[in-house]
This record gives structure tokens, sequence and C-alpha cells, in this order.
């Protein structure tokens, strides 16, 4: 009969799955308080950004004070066109999921976020099957989470928690601009 102790212990080590996808904003804001949550316990984080290479607030602010955080950009500081991306936006979101893919099977980091890699997914960009298969391999002591909007719903179903963000008002309706440091 297995050990109640370590099943329970198991149970509370166990890396898990969280998804933040949905049209509304803060989905990347709530990957990166998990990850100031996780940094204030004393854990290592990493987060690789796909389609972004703009020096955005959370790049800037780690570089500044969260040295239990590394970031890495794997997009260009431009859109990427739906159903017909650039060949070298092809390559950057495959360099990140080469990077993905180690980080999560080497167990160095604790933690590791996939910013708007769901995006990544429905442009096309990387191959649903290869991220399955990594969310399926990864280190059992690493907490990963995948942001962006459209997550699939076989990543959604390997998930331990899907938060939905909705829109419910944006200021962009009201004519107001993105700014420093509430879009980027």
């Amino acid at each position: 009969m297995p050990d109640v102790v370590e099943e329970t212990l198991a149970k509370y080590t166990k890396g898990l799955v969280f998804v933040y996808t949905g049209n509304g904003k803060g989905k990347t804001t709530a990957a990166m308080g998990q990850a100031l949550r996780a940094i204030g316990h004393g854990l290592k984080v990493l987060v690789i950004q796909f389609m972004k290479g703009k020096k955005y607030g959370e790049v800037l602010a780690a570089e500044k004070y969260l040295p239990g955080v590394d970031i890495y950009q794997c997009g260009l500081d431009s859109f990427v066109m739906r159903g017909n991306p650039a060949p070298v936006d092809v390559e950057l979101a495959q360099k990140g999921l080469n990077i993905a893919r180690e980080a999560l099977t080497s167990g160095e980091h604790n933690m590791v976020i996939l910013d708007e890699i769901n995006v990544a997914l429905d442009f096309k960009l990387i191959p649903l099957g290869e991220v399955i298969e990594m969310i399926k391999h990864k280190s059992p002591s690493t907490d990963l989470i995948l942001t962006g909007r459209y997550a699939p719903p076989e990543i959604i179903e390997l998930a331990d928690t899907v938060s939905e963000v909705h829109e419910v008002k944006h200021h962009y309706a009201a004519g107001v601009k993105e700014r420093a440091g509430v879009e980027y």
C-alpha cells in the first residue's frame, strides 16, 4: 500500500499547468503576477514571450529588479500577418518552442511561462502536437503557464487550472490609445 505521506507530498509538489486565455485584457499580467509570487518564495522563473520583441514593462522590470526571472523574447517589434506569417516569425516562434522544451525538461526553472503561445498556435507559427508533447513530458515539479487568446481545447484539457478573461469594457473603445505601463 502506498505511503499516505508520500502521496500527499507528491500532490503538493506536482508542477501544475495553468492557462490564461480569452479576449479580455490581463492574461500576461496575471502570469507575471504568478512569477512575482514564485520569486517571492525564492523560486526561479523563465518567461518566453512569443510574437513579442518590444521592451515591455515586464521585461524592463525583470532586468532591473527581478534577478529570479529570465525573459526571452521570440518575436519582432511588429505585427504578425495571420494566415501569411513571414518566415522570420515562424523561425522565432520555433526558437521559443525549442527554449521552452529544454527549460521544461531540465528542471532548472521552477516555473516556465509561455506568454502568447496560444496566439502563436492559432497563427500556425508552431505545431500544436509539439506543444502538447512538451506539456506531457515536462519536468514533474515545474509549473507551466500558457497565455494568449484562442487556447486550443486540447491544451485546456491538459491544464490543471484555466482562467478565461472576458472583455466587458475596454478603454480603446473610448479612443484612449495604448500607453507605457498599461499596455506595454
